[in-house]
């Protein structure tokens, strides 16, 4: 029996609502539930924004999985599977795009845990249809409604936040979606970063993008640099596509699972690694991208990135590098640095 995160198997308790359906899936899935779901209905779409996710469904010849950050015009299905994700606003655009495409009398499902903020879906639904609440087991609910009056269209564009942020006199525009690190905000760690890289020059990776901002300082600030940028999300790697246009950059923006797309070496891999995998901490993405980094970066190449204090991060270095330099650090960040 395959080990199912709670929101799947809640979902599996009822089956018997997806009988003979065409399921389109949207969220935050993190299991292989929808290769099982597909036994019970008649076809299933996974739609995800997550490119560790895509990799590890798209292996099944069962369903049908797409990546992106908007779903195809397009898309055989007549219910959803939403299962809740972490950030309430990514929810709605995730439910407007996907009834924007289905139209009215389209069925939905939505699953998640209690703490995630599930029950927003109430509210959040009113204005589509009826929904409610049928199930309820390991902390988890289980809603299901009819969508009586579809959104007419959906723009992604209109989605986008716009911020201006500032650093040592420059300025920048940052383009961010939902449910993207730093969205609407410059985070602490990544100003403490761009305060303390060395100058930069030939090929740069910016490692866990989000929506652009470290990338986008660098190629301001030096502009001669090849800018390579890198996300598993697509909502960022499309925030960091916007946010390089907002700002006359240009740069290789592309879907990574650490260096799972990577063959080539750069001269500088920056990053302010990402820990949240989630409403559950994960460090095993940043311990893979420390100890695989010199065989990704060229001679003499260098790595720096920001880390919260307390993580355990300099013993991974030193382990690779031979050293690890702190270029400095406050109450909550550290900056490490290394060279090949």
């Amino acid at each position: 029996m395959a080990s199912y995160i709670a929101p799947s198997q809640i979902a599996e308790r009822q089956l018997e609502y997806f009988a003979e359906k065409r399921v389109l899936v949207i969220g935050e899935i993190e299991d292989q539930f929808p290769v099982e779901l597909r036994k019970h209905c008649d076809k299933v779409t996974v739609f995800t924004s997550n490119y560790i996710s895509y990799r590890q469904l798209n292996r099944s010849d069962k369903i049908t999985t797409l990546f992106g950050a908007e779903l195809p015009e397009t898309i055989d299905a007549n219910m959803i599977l939403m299962y809740w994700p972490k950030a309430k606003a990514e929810a709605q655009m995730l439910l407007e795009m996907a009834l924007a495409r289905l139209g009215n009398e389209t069925e939905i499902v939505v699953v998640g845990e209690n703490r995630s903020g599930v029950k927003s879906i109430e509210k959040m639904f009113s204005g589509y249809g009826p929904i409610n609440k049928y199930d309820s087991a390991r902390r988890c609910s289980f809603y299901w409604g009819v969508c009586h009056s579809a959104p007419e269209q959906f723009t992604l564009q209109n989605w986008f936040k716009t911020y201006d942020v500032e650093l040592n006199g420059l300025k920048l525009i940052v383009k961010s979606l939902p449910g993207v690190f730093s969205h609407g905000e410059f985070d602490g760690g990544s100003q403490l970063l761009l305060n303390n890289l060395p100058p930069l020059s030939g090929k740069v990776l910016d490692f866990g993008c989000g929506a652009g901002i470290i990338g986008a300082f660098m190629g301001l600030n030096n502009q001669n640099l090849e800018l390579n940028l890198c996300d598993i999300n697509a909502f960022a790697i499309e925030s960091s596509k916007q946010t390089l246009l907002a700002n006359g950059l240009t740069g290789n923006v592309f879907a990574s699972d650490v260096y799972s797309d990577i063959d080539q070496n750069f001269d500088f891999i920056i990053s302010n690694p990402p820990f949240h995998a989630g409403l559950d901490t994960s460090y095993s993405a940043t311990e893979t991208l420390l100890s695989e980094a010199p065989r990704h970066l060229s001679r003499d190449g260098q790595l720096v990135i920001v880390a919260n204090s307390f993580l355990k991060y300099p013993p991974i270095i030193e382990k690779q590098f031979g050293h690890c330099h702190t270029l400095d650090k406050n109450r909550k960040f550290a900056i490490y640095h290394a060279t090949k």
